[in-house]
């Protein structure tokens, strides 16, 4: 594994009394570097705005659970369609400007799904060189061209993409890249990759995973209301607090995916009560648009903190927050040290990031106590003493 050793650890809430929305702390097992049965807390997981444990998310699904069971039990074009599945691509169309969303079981799958609908075997696949492996996987089920750029090198995605054009005038091409990357915390300048796309008359296929509810105008994404984006795809399982994925796109794709796309026609619908606690933190997100960037605020202090303490500086700007260290056990036992002080992180190593570049990836989540970076920054200060 890449990230930190496996260890089975079951979430459960710790919050103080005055916080009664969700602080997730995990118990440490004899595996880990932490004493046994010592609570962690989370600087690990993608609940960027802390709705995984929240009230309303927690009644909508157990509602939905009494009224439709637990799953769908067919595809959504035999039995498994119910109205809380249209609901929420409703209201998610209306939210996302975009005339038709579709849902899908996991984030996977929709980017599988994404990519087989703009792509096939005589289609140039550009992609940024770090795109997640579900979109590398679907390019390579289309059967396209797959050339890869810099990560977020715009002048080196240009030069790409004349190329393309010159050796292959006719051949349809396909530009992916993501809102804001995993691993690296950074975003491309989406108005200006959908402008350079449409130059070329490329389509533009961009991956908003982790960065819906958080950035963007009313956190709805860095792609909002860039008509150049040809699809969105989005997931449920991080900002979101629940489960789950969709694709956003004109109505002639909407259409061609329904008709088309056995990874939306050939699987059980997403689980009814996801969908209902999805849609109740879509309308916690709109009710609290300044969530996201009061999260963004707040880690633009911790990277300020953090290069005074003398580290480089986290790339990008957002809630993950990349700490380099670069060599894998050196990673591996500063991520050990801040367990022993009661914080969960990951070590990020190789094949997922490359060799040399080893790091915690920690993430800022909405109800972390004020106390957390103080916590943060006296164990990093005893892993350098030591």
């Amino acid at each position: 594994m890449s990230t930190h050793p496996a260890r089975r650890r079951q979430l459960r809430t710790w919050s103080p009394a005055a916080k009664q929305e969700h602080l997730q702390a995990v118990p440490a097992d004899s595996g880990s570097g932490a004493e046994a049965g010592q609570e962690l807390l989370d600087l690990a997981s993608n609940d960027y705005l802390s709705l995984c444990r929240h009230p309303s998310l927690i009644a909508a699904a157990e509602a939905q659970l009494r009224f439709s069971g637990v799953g769908a039990g067919g595809s959504r074009l035999v039995s498994g369609s119910r109205p809380v599945h249209v609901q929420l691509e409703s209201a998610l169309s209306r939210w996302l400007g975009r005339e038709r969303v579709l849902l899908f079981p996991s984030g996977f799958q929709a980017n599988l799904a994404a990519v087989r609908a703009l792509a096939d075997r005589h289609t140039t696949v550009v992609a940024d060189r770090l795109i997640h492996h579900s979109l590398l996987v679907g390019v390579q089920a289309s059967g396209a061209r797959l050339r890869r750029f810099a990560h977020n090198d715009l002048e080196a995605l240009e030069r790409l993409l004349q190329r393309c054009r010159s050796e292959r005038p006719k051949a349809p091409l396909l530009v992916i890249s993501e809102s804001l990357f995993s691993m690296e915390g950074t975003s491309p300048p989406v108005p200006d990759l959908a402008a350079l796309c449409d130059r070329h008359g490329a389509r533009l296929l961009l991956d908003e995973a982790h960065a819906l509810g958080v950035l963007g105008e009313r956190g709805r994404g860095l792609g909002f209301a860039e008509d150049k984006v040809t699809m969105l795809s989005g997931t449920f399982g991080k900002a979101f607090g629940s489960g789950g994925a969709f694709l956003a796109c004109d109505g002639e794709l909407g259409e061609q995916l329904l008709q088309e796309s056995g990874a939306f026609r050939y699987t059980t619908a997403l689980a009814p009560p996801l969908a209902a606690a999805a849609l109740a933190a879509l309308e916690l997100i709109q009710t609290n648009p300044d969530w996201g960037h009061e999260l963004i605020k707040r880690s633009d202090t911790w990277r300020e903190r953090l290069v005074e303490a003398g580290w480089v500086r986290p790339t990008g700007r957002g809630p993950i927050l990349p700490l380099l260290v670069g060599e894998d056990q050196q990673c591996l036992n500063l991520q050990r040290q801040l367990e022993l002080s009661g914080l969960l992180t990951a070590a990020i190593r190789p094949p997922t990031v490359p060799e040399g570049s080893a790091r915690l990836r920690l993430v800022l989540h909405r109800c972390l106590p004020d106390e957390t970076l103080e916590s943060l920054l006296k164990a990093l200060s005893k892993d350098r003493v030591a």
